[in-house]
């Protein structure tokens, strides 16, 4: 009886853990996102390590990851506001069929061997500016895959597990392809990989008038009211001010790892993907707890606990010099970044009006990818003057300082969030769930 219990205990754990995949065209895109993915991370690993063995400078791998999200701070607004007038399935057709392009264009000049960093700059930049148009617009589209809106934060847990799980499939595939084969053959496989995503968006069944249509304006007045109301709600501003700090200060320790991996581990591009995917299993790890949970409620203690997680991670791997050691501390700071990223993702898309979602998701594109550009560039450049280790060590401190303010405010967010959680039921399961505030042992946590 007890061996019944268990089994039927597991099960339902993992129908918890995976009900967003009862919504058919949900399901179409994790299949199909879950193979492009890899694709992605394994042009990625490649690109970095392309980079640096053809230059040596720290400096230039900053200036590519600037050019491939800059963009983000121009565009994304944009996307936002067609976001909320166009078809998002179409417009994710658009976009997925380009960066296959883009990969196409790369492996045809790395494995023709005429390759110059200069081309390998001006299609980062290509491909800034086509995920600048791709993330706003699949992140506003996941509310109409998912059937079941009470489902939606588990979508968005599971959509990050996928970037997560790929990310630690793709590294070590790519390091043991770039140490065999190339880095061409990286970028050949990533183009054939958009296939499965394109193919299932031209699968999905989306039902006509299932998203309701606002008025059309001029765009500018479009962007303006969406600003407004992003920066006049406390909780969004907070949460986009803080994954802002956190891209400009945090994230661009992945645009060192190259730099770790070669002249303080003394690794070579094995060496590079494994660290990457390490990054990558503890950020797997980090999403897939966030998809058991059952509810929104208690996320806020969770974002500031994932920030001191991810600042602490980076820091221990600013100083280790031991490859397990450094391999440890970056699953502890991929835990940390994508628990945090995803939480903060959750939180905005249960809480923001529906005829504003693209853009509000446009201006969260642009507080995680567009503030990446500067802090790459700026890491780049850093760590040729101060060396990488202190370069980390000073991003991380600043990450710990973001927790702090945002650890400051949680009390009035939650008194913000109240109302529409208790407007949208949410409320009522958290009391039924038994998940107190110790603030106030007598009230629910609301965020």
């Amino acid at each position: 009886m007890d061996v019944v219990e268990k089994a039927e205990k597991k099960g339902e754990v993992l129908r918890n853990l995976l009900r967003s995949l009862r919504s058919r065209n949900y399901r179409l895109f994790v299949a199909g996102q879950s193979v492009s993915l890899v694709g992605t991370w394994m042009q990625q690993v490649a690109m970095s390590w392309l980079v640096y063995r053809l230059t040596g400078s720290a400096m230039l791998l900053g200036v590519v990851g600037f050019t491939s999200q800059i963009p983000t701070i121009l565009i994304s607004p944009v996307a936002g506001v067609l976001a909320d007038r166009w078809d998002r399935r179409r417009l994710l057709i658009a976009t997925q069929t380009l960066a296959m392009l883009q990969a196409v264009f790369l492996a045809v000049v790395v494995l023709t061997g005429v390759v110059q960093v200069w081309q390998i700059i001006l299609l980062s930049l290509v491909l800034g500016v086509v995920n600048a148009c791709d993330i706003p617009i699949r992140q506003s589209f996941v509310v109409e895959m998912v059937e079941y809106r009470e489902d939606l934060g588990n979508a968005i847990a599971l959509n990050s597990s996928m970037v997560n799980g790929a990310r630690l499939v793709g590294p070590s595939i790519a390091g043991l392809l770039v140490a065999s084969v190339g880095e061409g053959v990286c970028f050949l496989l990533n183009a054939a990989s958009y296939l499965a995503v394109i193919v299932a968006l031209v699968a999905m069944r989306i039902p006509a008038g299932s998203r309701r249509q606002s008025p059309r304006r001029h765009i500018l007045l479009e962007l303006r009211e969406g600003f407004e109301y992003a920066y006049k709600f406390g909780p969004i501003r907070s949460i986009l001010l803080l994954v802002a700090l956190i891209s400009l200060m945090g994230m661009p320790y992945a645009v060192l790892v190259p730099v770790f991996a070669k002249d303080i581990l003394h690794g070579g591009a094995h060496t590079f993907g494994f660290l990457m995917a390490a990054a990558g299993s503890g950020a797997l790890v980090g999403t897939l707890y966030l998809a058991s949970r059952r509810s929104v409620l208690g996320l806020g203690r969770v974002i500031v606990a994932a920030t001191g997680c991810f600042a602490a991670g980076i820091a221990f791997f600013a100083i280790s010099n031991s490859f397990p050691l450094s391999m440890a501390a970056l699953v502890v700071a991929g835990f940390g970044a994508m628990t945090l990223v995803a939480s903060c993702n959750t939180v905005l898309q249960t809480i923001l009006d529906e005829d504003k979602r693209g853009r509000v998701m446009s201006f969260f594109t642009m507080a995680f990818m567009g503030m990446a550009p500067f802090g790459s560039l700026s890491a780049g450049a850093l760590a040729d003057v101060i060396g990488p280790r202190d370069t980390l060590l000073i991003g991380s401190c600043g990450c710990l300082a973001g927790a702090a303010v945002f650890a400051r405010h949680l009390p009035q967010i939650r008194e913000k969030v109240r109302p529409i959680y208790v407007r949208m039921g949410i409320v009522t399961e958290a009391a039924n769930d038994m998940e107190t505030a110790a603030e106030e042992p007598h009230l629910p946590e609301d965020l």
